[in-house]
């Protein structure tokens, strides 16, 4: 989501779109241009500066395409396409190049947390319910309730439709490019070959119809809520000092720290994203007619920081969970040390009649297996 990655992206939707009318015989041959050899990162400066007056980036790219291009370009390249339809589908460019690295990610911490799951099966972890100590459990059993919470976000993410170009024209009619085209089937069909050539989704002209932007939106927020509940945990544990960061950051005036940094940035993306996410739907709920009057625009730079700010904690939970510790010993004695924690078995006893069991753990082991399951079945299907 970076100026220049935007910036490409926008001048790759436009020289696609030319190379379409060409290919489609509405524009002569010798239309055809290569426009990204014209432009470079030296033009995004003007191009951010023309946007606070022209109301977006793109009305300034395509002057200045048309000024650098031969007489033949210059009169066919955006034909046909509005200023959102351009900024849009640049935004579906860069956002598939994110979300396949957040994928990538997540599959790299599913890992992590099969490992950590697998060496701590019986490994003693006191539960805790409201911060006080509940029921015997294993460190297993946490890790794979973080792993269910990784799990549960995939899921969101691999439910996300194909990223869709926006190919409406000045009003989401399609007009000029049904002038262009001779009808509404061939405009229609110009439209879905300029989304085979960038590798996006075909769809309906979605100018005020923001749902593709609020969905990933939830997606990314559903991640970071998913990181958030581990930090969390991480911090707790680090303060209990059953777990521990492989290499925690140090501090400027008390040299005996290692504070767990990466948990930390963890949480405080956390505790961000939501309202990100929220602003989002604002946007969305603020189009109005056929072009929003400043939704749409809201869009743009929460979109961005909410990717990046994603990105960025999808790299830091992948080094903390691959590098994570537990004291093992700290956490067996815990749970020994603990009061109460089988009042419940005692009651359960007494109602069946049974003697307690040495331990009381219930489902734990199926439920830890369940997950381990759920796990390797995605990864499978990844491969």
């Amino acid at each position: 989501m970076a100026e220049e990655s935007l910036f490409t992206a926008l001048v790759t939707a436009e020289n696609a779109w030319l190379a379409t009318l060409v290919a489609a015989g509405i524009a002569p041959r010798a239309a055809a241009a290569d426009l990204g050899t014209l432009t470079g990162d030296a033009d995004i400066a003007d191009i951010a500066a023309g946007a606070e007056a022209d109301g977006n980036p793109v009305t300034g790219l395509v002057g200045l395409l048309r000024d650098r291009a031969g007489a033949a370009t210059a009169r066919w390249l955006h034909r046909g396409l509005t200023s959102q339809d351009v900024l849009d589908t640049a935004l579906m460019l860069c956002l598939r190049d994110a979300v396949a690295a957040l994928a990538g990610a997540l599959d790299q911490q599913v890992h992590a947390l099969i490992g950590l799951t697998e060496r701590h099966r019986a490994t003693p972890m006191l539960t805790r319910t409201l911060t006080q100590p509940a029921l015997p459990g294993t460190a297993a059993r946490k890790f794979a309730n973080w792993l269910a919470g990784i799990l549960d976000a995939i899921d969101t993410l691999k439910a996300l439709p194909a990223r869709p170009v926006s190919a409406g024209g000045a009003a989401g009619t399609l007009a000029a490019t049904t002038e262009l085209a001779g009808s509404a089937e061939a405009a229609l069909a110009l439209a879905a070959a300029w989304a085979d050539k960038l590798g996006l989704a075909q769809a309906f002209p979605w100018h005020t119809t923001r749902a593709v932007i609020t969905r990933t939106g939830d997606a990314l927020v559903g991640c970071c809520d998913a990181w958030g509940h581990i930090a969390n945990d991480i911090a707790a544990g680090v303060r209990a000092g059953e777990l521990a960061e492989g290499s925690g950051g140090g501090s400027s005036t008390m040299p005996h720290k290692s504070n767990p940094v990466l948990t930390v940035l963890l949480r405080r993306t956390a505790l961000t994203a939501p309202h990100l996410g929220a602003t989002l739907h604002a946007a969305s709920a603020a189009s109005v007619d056929e072009r929003a009057d400043g939704g749409w625009h809201a869009e743009w730079a929460t979109l961005r920081t909410l990717v990046r700010r994603t990105l960025v904690a999808a790299s830091q939970a992948t080094e903390l969970l691959s590098g994570l510790r537990v004291d093992t010993a700290r956490a067996t004695t815990h749970q020994r040390e603990a009061q109460g924690i089988y009042a419940e078995q005692q009651t359960m006893a007494g109602l069946t009649g049974r003697t307690p069991a040495a331990q009381y753990l219930g489902a734990t082991d199926v439920l830890v297996d369940l997950v381990l399951q759920r796990a390797r079945n995605h990864l499978k299907e990844a491969q």
